[in-house]
């Protein structure tokens, strides 16, 4: 053996022998080693039995006890027990899921091994020296197989479940197919051998065992009667036995909706109204034939198949297909028909043939509509007239009669007018009771050639009931306006133009307008018929030549020719008139173009003076110097003269400083502060130059003698009071006061404002006073004063 360790084929040999047998307790046997008898034969001779005996490794999963799992052992023929030889595992869980005493070598597993985790481990073992910690083998490998036990129920993965089947179906119609899965070895026993059951839902749902589906165990299942089933299902393993482990999962079935059910009325008679003055298209009322499916298979469909009322009525089917909308077709008239009778069926638009036997799917029902009487408008014989009228009808020709009537049992009354805005001018008028419409002014086609009128008819007894008609009146043409030349014309003749030469044509025209055309006939105005100058020539195609009759024309001898041409037309009466063509007479280059024209009549009077010139430009002066004067002398008297020097106009300031109060001012006054009556007779004299003296002050009647009489200011001024009391009293105009008082501040509240004429204009031209006539009796003598008076007298400034 120590020979062949120095050859490498008996080393090779020596290794394999040297390799005891692996036993796997209790699932396998250690081998043992056999020595060749003839120890001392040459190693190249010697048979040596391999040293490992590899086997698969078997464990079951799940392991629940305390201790390590032993799984195995390995053993080599070098190893003598000495503890000489180091055992290593390396490969998948080695060292964390498997361990091995390096000694022994035996293994066991630390942790709890699942197949369905993992079902095999590979790993790798080696024996080693454990001093010098060479290998003593090389590194194999081997296998350790997890065996299945049945620790996995099966699952439903997808579930709860949702499925739909049709009402009615026959019996083993296919409603869903479950899948249940088992994690367990499906190669090992009946572990993952699943089985199916159902645990809710009979009689009406069944299960197949093998398969998982579910099928319909009961017929004619009726949506109607119930819609929603819950099934319960149960997948068990090893086959179904006792023992095996389960799962279960829920169906929520669904029956869908067939068209088993004929629709029908909820009623046989349905009772409609409707307003006659409902327009077409107007709503008259809703129908429904119930159906107690739903979906597409509860959509009807409405006709009118009989009835008096079909040719008057519709029916429709409203946006969700299920209604029936009655609407007005034609319009309604209560006194003609007050009452229709509709047949309407309704029937189902999607028929399933399987249920055909189940129909007829349509139901028919009567609809009664009645007719409402309304106070309508009154209604014209005709919706519109049309009328022509020759322009020269006379004032006073009735035109058309119109007609109108109240289409109620009342039959009201009815009244015509012309809507204003439809005859602005006012060439029309209609009579209020008859309806007769007749001109009242002169028609002139060219001028308005249609008449476009509204007429209205207005209920007598219900003023709101009117209706309207149109009636246009088409004026025809009557000859009767003259024809003219076409515009104003101004020949030219050369003054070396010949006899006979064409100098113009003329043209006419006529606003009216002829059913055959326009025929103008041409000829010179008798006065100017034997005029040694000129000629006229009518072409009969409603055009004249002016031609010359002689020749040498000279400015000198005359310069302008006036033509009078007489035009007339075709039609009758016939229209004549009379235009002038005014004729100058130019100079002229050889080619007939004008060089030069004297625009002076012939019978001009001869050139006026140089004294007659001026004669005429001295008037014309002297009147317009007259002219500005008077326009100068009427707005010097506008202005009005001032009353005082401008010192006495300070003094009108303090005499107006104090303002009264109005009703409102009851403190006494103060005697100091009246007017001085000296200065009443001082200014007797001076009247205001911006008001009429229509009405003077009260303090120019005070008697002379009260005034300047007497000693002293205490007895002037009783004096003056007194003889004002005593004009006051006798005098039926004057206020109804006693006394006089001042106002030192202005009133609050008063709808007169300031009365004081401090800032005021100068004229009374400027302030309208016609507000003093509003504010009552106590004004009274102000608004005389101030206010607007009718006068015929002018006035004295």
């Amino acid at each position: 053996m120590g020979d062949g360790l120095h050859l490498p084929a008996a080393a090779s040999t020596l290794l394999l022998a040297a390799f005891g047998v692996l036993t796997l307790l209790p699932h396998s046997v250690v081998g043992k080693p056999v020595e060749e008898e003839n120890a001392g034969s040459s190693a190249l001779l010697q048979r040596v039995k391999r040293g490992w005996v590899w086997n698969q490794f078997f464990v079951l999963e799940e392991y629940t006890g305390l201790e390590p799992l032993y799984i195995g052992k390995l053993h080599s023929d070098m190893d003598k027990g000495d503890g000489s030889i180091k055992y290593i595992l390396t490969g998948e869980g080695a060292g964390t899921t498997f361990t091995i005493d390096d000694s022994t070598g035996d293994i066991h597993a630390i942790q709890r091994l699942d197949r369905e985790v993992k079902a095999q481990y590979v790993l790798r073992a080696q024996a080693r020296n454990r001093l010098t910690d060479r290998p003593l083998e090389p590194e194999s490998e081997f296998i350790v197989k997890i065996q299945d036990i049945n620790d996995n129920e099966p699952r439903f993965l997808d579930g709860p479940y949702q499925a739909t089947v049709p009402e009615m179906s026959k019996i083993g119609t296919s409603v869903i197919q479950l899948t249940a899965t088992d994690a367990d070895d499906p190669t090992y026993g009946n572990s993952a051998r699943v089985v199916y059951s159902i645990l809710e839902g009979q009689p009406y749902f069944s299960v197949d065992p093998k398969t998982g589906v579910v099928r319909v165990s009961l017929a004619d299942m009726d949506r109607e009667t119930r819609e929603n089933y819950t099934v319960v299902i149960q997948a068990k393993d090893m086959g179904g036995q006792l023992g095996g482990l389960a799962g279960t999962t829920t169906v929520n079935i669904t029956l869908s909706d067939v068209n088993d059910n004929p629709p029908m009325f909820d009623q046989r008679l349905y009772q409609m109204s409707v307003p006659e003055s409902a327009p077409v298209g107007s709503v008259v009322g809703r129908i429904w034939a119930k159906d107690r499916d739903i979906g597409v298979n509860a959509e009807m469909k409405y006709s009118i198949i009989d009835g008096d009322g079909r040719d008057t009525f519709d029916i429709s089917t409203d946006p969700t297909n299920l209604f029936g909308i009655i609407t007005v077709k034609k319009p309604l008239n209560f006194e003609n028909k007050p009452s229709y009778t509709l047949k309407v069926e309704g029937a189902n638009t999607h028929l399933d043939p399987t249920f055909r036997h189940r129909g007829p799917f349509k139901d028919v029902t009567i609809v009664h509509v009645s007719v409402e009487d309304v106070d309508e408008p009154p209604l014209f014989d005709s919706p519109a007239y049309l009328i022509e009228l020759p322009e020269d009808a006379e004032v006073g020709t009735v035109v058309k009669t119109v007609s109108a009537r109240d289409p109620d049992a009342a039959n009201n009354t009815v009244r015509y007018s012309i809507e204003r805005s439809s005859d602005p001018e006012k060439f029309f008028y209609i009579e209020i009771t008859s309806g007769a419409l007749m001109t009242v002014r002169s028609l002139d086609r060219e001028e308005i050639g249609w008449h476009n009128i509204t007429v209205l008819a207005m209920e007598m007894n219900n003023p709101s009931q009117i209706a309207s008609v149109s009636v246009a009146v088409k004026v025809s043409d009557v000859n009767d306006n003259p024809p003219s030349l076409s515009h104003y014309l101004e020949a030219v003749v050369c003054e070396n133009a010949k006899a006979g030469q064409l100098i113009q044509t003329v043209t006419a025209v006529d606003p009216d307008e002829p059913l055959g055309g326009q025929h103008f006939y041409y000829s010179l105005a008798p006065e100017a018929a034997n005029n040694p100058n000129f000629t006229l020539r009518d072409n009969q195609d409603n055009t004249a030549w002016i031609l010359t009759r002689r020749g040498d024309w000279s400015q000198h001898d005359q310069t302008v020719f006036y033509l009078p041409i007489f035009i007339s037309d075709g039609e009758q009466p016939v229209q004549t008139s009379t235009s002038t063509l005014t004729i100058r007479v130019c100079s002229c280059d050889h080619e007939g173009n004008i060089m030069s024209c004297n625009a002076e009549a012939y019978s001009l009077p001869a050139s006026l003076s140089r004294g007659a010139l001026i004669a005429i430009l001295a008037c014309i002066f002297v009147l317009l110097v007259m002219i500005l004067l008077m326009l100068s002398l009427r707005a010097h008297r506008k202005k009005p003269y001032l009353c005082d020097e401008v010192e006495n106009v300070h003094e009108n300031i303090v005499r107006y400083d104090d303002e009264g109060g109005g009703e409102e001012d009851t403190e006494a006054f103060d005697i100091a502060a009246m007017w001085n009556p000296r200065e009443a007779h001082h200014h007797l004299a001076k009247m205001r130059q911006d008001m009429l003296p229509e009405i003077e002050s009260l303090s120019r009647y005070v008697p002379q003698a009260c005034v300047m009489g007497g000693g002293g200011s205490d007895s002037n001024v009783h004096g003056y009071v007194l003889a004002k009391l005593l004009e006051a009293d006798f005098d039926p105009c004057a206020p109804p006061y006693d006394s006089l008082q001042t106002y030192a501040y202005e009133g609050e509240g008063s709808v007169a404002e300031s009365l004081s004429s401090l800032q005021s204009g100068t004229s009374n031209t400027d302030h309208e006073y016609d507000y003093l006539n509003d504010w009552g009796p106590r004004f009274k003598k102000l608004a005389e004063m101030y206010g607007v008076l009718e006068t015929n007298s002018p006035p004295m400034w």
